[in-house]
């Protein structure tokens, strides 16, 4: 009899595949493999959450979107299947508008060459930057760091106005410092000449990833599709399990044996894993090489810290803005969302403004460690100090860390082909999403990755190079 169970148990986990996080990538990892395979998910999530970063957070009724997340793909794979799981009246078209405050003016983003913007310039600013651009143009930089990717694209002076501030606000070291990877990531499609020639051609520029101007987005936040698609995993058999942290990964030889989490011990045919990577390569102990431990131990994070902010109106009135980066240098501030933009469903009360204020930070450092009512009572004065409200009409507030939100491209960085070498010849084992790749991908190429890891586990040939490709030439979906 027990030679029959452990036969059905071995044939069991042949037919199950381990899923690290409950994430963008790990969720559509499971839905993916229960529309195509027989096989069956099991993700553990570490947090009693779904979504991981694109979780939605209900503080009193008022709805975060942490980090904020336009549901816009050019891969209509992406597109299908999110129109598979929320019917089309609970996504909202809307429109795009962000800008970047400098000097105490509000400029658009992406930049835009208008008389609007030569006026707040400045006649001698303005021929400054044109200058600037068209020195660039004529002669390219190298291609070394993404200062020198901005500036090719932008120009010096552009780029110390508009993105040198902000860019160090959020890795915490400068531009020169970090790997040009980020910018052809994040800015695909967006430079001042296509700035320039946008009004131009527009339907060619139609559907440039960074000069898009109007976005879908669920009622009530993105969790709201996220946590729809966890409940039809589980009605189709799927399994979840929350607050299951995995603390250890089981190797023998080249394959991954079992996955730890608590007092259990996973088993399936593989491991699609969104975790991060350092903390993957630690799990896996002493049986990786002593230099893909190395670099993996000193991969660079930042991690940020949002204060939701509930207040009776906005100083500088209806601002129609989702997001406004903040290139004021006298304040520590990265970014505000404006929730009540996203959607008017995120806010309790329509007549209130429900703000999110960014601020990017190192886990341990100053900012990390300060309490939540005192982060809260900085952040409402530098906000004050800058305009944006009155401390008077602030009527509620919350706190909310958010470890490793950001894969860093600088230190080690330079050796992470070594670690991603290394996990590609453990063979039953799938690195997809953001953390999971060391990369820092958008929720839809999160789902990409997700998507190419079914393909390869259906191939089961060992190529992962799909998965990987994802993300990294600048017109790719």
């Amino acid at each position: 009899m027990m030679e029959t169970e452990q036969t059905q148990a071995a044939q069991q986990d042949k037919k199950t595949v381990i899923i690290i996080g409950a994430g963008p990538a790990g969720l559509t990892a499971a839905w993916q493999l229960l529309q195509k395979t027989d096989m069956r998910p099991v993700i553990l999530e570490a947090t009693p959450d779904i979504g991981g970063i694109a979780r939605t957070v209900n503080f009193h009724g008022n709805r975060m979107d942490i980090g904020g997340h336009r549901f816009f793909s050019k891969s209509e794979e992406v597109n299908d299947l999110w129109r598979q799981i929320l019917p089309p009246e609970e996504f909202l078209l809307r429109p795009r508008v962000s800008h970047i405050l400098w000097r105490g003016k509000f400029f658009d983003y992406p930049l835009a060459l208008s008389l609007q913007t030569l006026g707040k310039l400045g006649l001698s600013t303005a021929m400054r930057a044109g200058v600037g651009y068209l020195a660039s143009a004529a002669h390219p930089r190298p291609v070394h760091s993404l200062e020198d990717f901005y500036i090719n694209r932008f120009g010096r002076p552009l780029y110390e106005m508009f993105f040198k501030g902000y860019t160090e606000k959020l890795w915490g070291v400068p531009p020169s410092r970090i790997a040009p990877d980020w910018g052809a990531q994040r800015v695909k499609g967006l430079s001042l000449g296509k700035a320039l020639l946008q009004p131009l051609f527009k339907p060619q520029r139609a559907r440039e990833v960074s000069l898009i101007e109007q976005f879908h987005y669920p009622k009530h936040g993105p969790g709201q599709l996220w946590e729809a698609m966890a409940a039809q995993i589980v009605r189709q058999g799927g399994e979840i399990r929350h607050n299951c942290k995995v603390t250890k990964i089981l190797l023998e030889g080249n394959r991954i044996a079992g996955v730890v989490a608590g007092d259990e011990v996973f088993r399936g045919a593989c491991v699609v894993s969104s975790m991060p990577v350092k903390d993957l390569v630690t799990a896996m102990g002493q049986a990786v090489p002593a230099q893909v431990q190395d670099i993996a131990s000193q991969l660079p994070y930042r991690d940020f810290i949002t204060v939701g902010l509930l207040t009776k109106k906005l100083l500088p009135g209806n601002l129609k803005d989702t997001w406004i980066y903040m290139q004021e240098k006298n304040i520590k501030l990265g970014r505000l969302q404006l929730f009540h933009n996203w959607s008017p469903f995120l806010a309790e009360e329509p007549d209130k403004a429900w703000l999110g204020l960014e601020y990017f930070c190192t886990e341990g450092d100053a900012l990390w460690s300060m309490s939540a009512d005192a982060f809260i009572s900085f952040a409402v004065e530098e906000l004050a100090r800058i305009g944006v409200i009155d401390p008077a009409d602030v009527l509620d507030a919350t706190h909310i860390r958010v470890p490793k939100a950001y894969p860093g491209y600088f230190g080690v960085y330079q050796d992470f082909s070594a670690v991603r070498q290394w996990l590609d010849g453990v063979s039953n084992l799938y690195c997809v999403g953001r953390n999971g790749q060391h990369r820092y991908n958008n929720m839809d190429h999160s789902m990409c990755t997700a998507i190419e890891a079914v393909r390869a586990i259906c191939a089961d040939d060992g190529d992962k190079t799909a998965i990987w490709g994802v993300n990294t030439e600048g017109e790719q979906a």
